[in-house]
């Protein structure tokens, strides 16, 4: 039985534009994007943030957007998201993260385009003859930049941030073709999934429209920020190009050889029905679930320890089928990280069309992962997919971590559980600040539970011409973990306000047209206390939703003085009474140490974390490994100027009686040296999996 919902449509529906001949781009000299920086705009960004138009003009034309907004408005969802992002959101950011955010943004984000023009070389050089000899990976660079860069600016509101993109912007879509091509190929190879003549490896296959899946993205991001009708238009060129080559054409496949990443534009092309009501964007994202998603990849051979044996060709990733069927994502025949990507487009076709099957598959594969390959930093993969096995101690990708993170938001938006959010913040604190360095320079490409951290382009050379020897895809991805931030840090729903990141932070938005300040006095996650002001600009009435952590056991609440009931683990807190200007709400987390036994590889060790943070140790020597005992570890919380780096620093006694300094998970392999967080733990009682669990927490046997 077909499980998945066909759609059909006259031809004059399907009917588009005739693509035109791809003309040969010409060469003109490349005017650098950097700008003068002035510090008085990252210092006042966050006042202007909220009113971009003060700063940087609106470049969308108004009957182009009223267009727009008319399509949308003609049109309803189907179904809605449970939370979404809250209205007219700003923040200003303190504490660790805030100085992440920074570093990122002056050492990465304004300027790595400049410092590595091949980013864009390779969409104006693309018919230029000798060809690049390049991996087939380098259209997306521009793409998981741009994404990143405008997430991490709903963040800070950087107006020199904004205003390089915006002249980012500007250059990018004047590379696109007449017909919409904005990748690095030349014509006879571009969306056509077959190695260049050039190509560093004869497998080395373009992924070609996992680039344009990434540019779509930016652009889309973008254009929702700014108004920039230009970014939208590009967006649309790549959805009407994608269409004229592939929409009801059986001779071609979309997924033209590398159908683990080239499916990936159902997720955009979704995204792009939504903005614009263009029927064939639809149509051709329902093509790629009813026909790509059961082809069988002749000559194709999976690439993880799962499948890897099977010769003579893949079958297909049938998501919403072998999902539905009880299947665990690594059972799927190529579970890698970038189909996580096509996945997204699941839960987008669901809003769209209300179909069943699509929620729950989405819903399946997310929980299979956290069951059975989230490991214990939060971090997706192991050797770039699911495995069956989160006690793996191979490598964990920078772009796994993303992916696994962009998927997570969107489960929060579709089920509002807040245990999902517990699962984000566990990936933020643990996996993304692990896989950044805190000067914002580098990434990693793997960030191993127990190892060591290096930068990607030290370990894992993509592009080795001196203009882009910064780039890598983990390098030009890494800003958006931080980003996504963004969408999930404070939501609303029908009733008003959820709040799910903790941290010193001011935070505003809009609660039945009122703005709202809120604003956390906390040290956390190195303290479990949260003094939230709640200030409206005059007093009304909505719901606060508070997220109390699953790990944590015993919490209090009080607003102004008085304390509140019924504070459940794994829940959210619905704080529903008029607001007015001076309310607090004091929070206290229950910080005491809980544990997740391990297993298989990891068998006889423990993790340990402290809140969401987990905690590792730096050997001296490949023996020392410290024996602690949960009855009794003693530890005590040292004052972070004894280590600036160190978000949490634990004295902890060893069984021995000595003395040793536990840290959180970032800090330990910051500066290079060996770190190890599955530890000796004595008297700690084994929790299985579950989702009211899923972390496996657990207490002193």
């Amino acid at each position: 039985m077909n499980n998945q919902p066909t759609v059909r449509y006259t031809s004059r529906e399907l009917a588009g534009k005739m693509s035109s001949p791809r003309p040969v781009n010409g060469y003109h000299d490349r005017q650098p994007l950097i700008m003068p920086r002035f510090s008085l705009c990252r210092r006042i960004g966050f006042v202007i943030g909220v009113f971009p138009a003060l700063v940087l003009p609106e470049t969308g034309h108004g009957a182009e957007k009223q267009s727009v907004a008319t399509a949308i408005d003609q049109r309803a969802l189907a179904r809605h998201p449970t939370l979404e992002r809250a209205e007219h959101v700003s923040f200003e950011h303190g504490g660790f993260l805030g100085k992440y955010l920074e570093a990122i943004s002056e050492n990465w984000l304004t300027v790595a385009p400049d410092k590595n023009p091949i980013m864009l070389d390779v969409f104006r050089d693309r018919q230029r003859e000798p060809y690049r000899r390049l991996e087939g990976i380098v259209g997306e660079y521009a793409g998981k930049y741009f994404t990143g860069a405008v997430e991490v600016l709903r963040l800070t509101h950087d107006q020199e941030l904004k205003a390089y993109l915006k002249r980012f912007a500007d250059e990018l879509v004047k590379l696109q073709g007449e017909d919409g091509y904005l990748g690095p190929w030349p014509r006879a190879y571009q969306l056509a999934g077959r190695p260049l003549p050039s190509a560093r490896s004869p497998d080395d296959f373009p992924w070609d429209a996992w680039g344009h899946y990434h540019l779509m993205l930016g652009l889309l991001h973008w254009h929702e920020d700014t108004g920039d009708a230009t970014a939208l238009g590009a967006a649309r060129k790549i959805g009407d190009l994608l269409c004229d080559m592939f929409l009801e054409n059986a001779q071609r496949s979309i997924a033209t050889n590398n159908y683990r990443v080239n499916l990936a534009p159902l997720h955009s092309l979704c995204l792009l029905y939504k903005k614009t009501g263009e029927r064939r964007y639809l149509a051709l994202a329902r093509q790629i679930v009813n026909e790509e998603f059961s082809r069988t990849r002749t000559g194709e051979k999976g690439s993880l320890p799962t499948n890897r044996e099977q010769e003579g060709g893949l079958p297909g990733n049938n998501y919403v089928r072998d999902a539905l069927a009880g299947k665990e994502y690594y059972q799927f025949p190529e579970p890698r990280w970038e189909c996580l990507h096509t996945i997204l487009g699941l839960i987008e076709l669901y809003w769209i069309t209300g179909e069943e099957d699509y929620r729950k598959a989405f819903e399946h594969i997310w929980w299979s992962i956290v069951k059975l390959d989230r490991h214990n930093t939060g971090a997706f993969s192991s050797h770039e997919g699911a495995i069956g096995n989160p006690y793996d101690l191979g490598s964990i990708e920078t772009c796994c971590v993303v992916a696994w993170t962009a998927m997570g938001v969107d489960m929060l938006r579709l089920t509002g559980n807040s245990i999902v959010a517990d699962e984000l913040e566990l990936t933020l604190v643990n996996a993304v600040l692990g896989y950044q360095s805190r000067t914002g320079k580098w990434a990693t490409y793997t960030t191993p539970m127990d190892g060591t951290r290096e930068s990607c382009t030290a370990n894992s050379s993509q592009i080795s011409l001196p203009d882009g020897r910064d780039l890598h895809c983990c390098a030009c991805n890494s800003a958006r973990g931080f980003g996504l931030l963004s969408e999930w840090a404070l939501m609303k729903d029908e009733q008003g306000l959820v709040l799910n990141w903790y941290g010193p932070s001011t935070t505003s938005a809009n609660v039945k047209g009122v703005p709202i300040r809120l604003k956390q006095l906390t040290g956390y996650p190195r303290t479990g206390r949260i003094e939230l002001e709640v200030s409206p600009e005059r007093p009304v009435e909505f719901s606060m939703k508070l997220r109390i952590p699953h790990w944590s056991a015993e919490s209090r609440v009080a607003v102004n003085g008085t304390a509140v009931e019924n504070v459940l683990p794994g829940r959210y807190l619905a704080i529903n009474r008029p607001w007015k200007p001076g309310d607090r709400i004091t929070i206290d987390l229950d910080m005491s140490l809980h544990y997740w036994m391990g297993e298989r590889e990891c068998q006889g060790k423990t993790s340990i974390y402290r809140g969401p943070v987990l905690l590792a140790y730096n050997p001296k020597t490949d023996q020392d490994r410290p024996a602690l005992d949960a009855k009794n570890i003693n530890c005590r919380l040292v004052e972070s100027e004894a280590d600036p780096v160190a978000i949490v620093l634990l004295e902890c006694q060893t069984v021995g009686g000595e003395k040793v300094l536990l840290r959180d998970f970032n800090s330990a392999g910051e500066d290079g040296n060996r770190y190890i967080s599955w530890l000796k733990v004595l008297n700690v009682s084994a929790t299985p999996f579950s989702t009211a669990n899923p972390l496996r927490s657990s207490g002193v046997k």
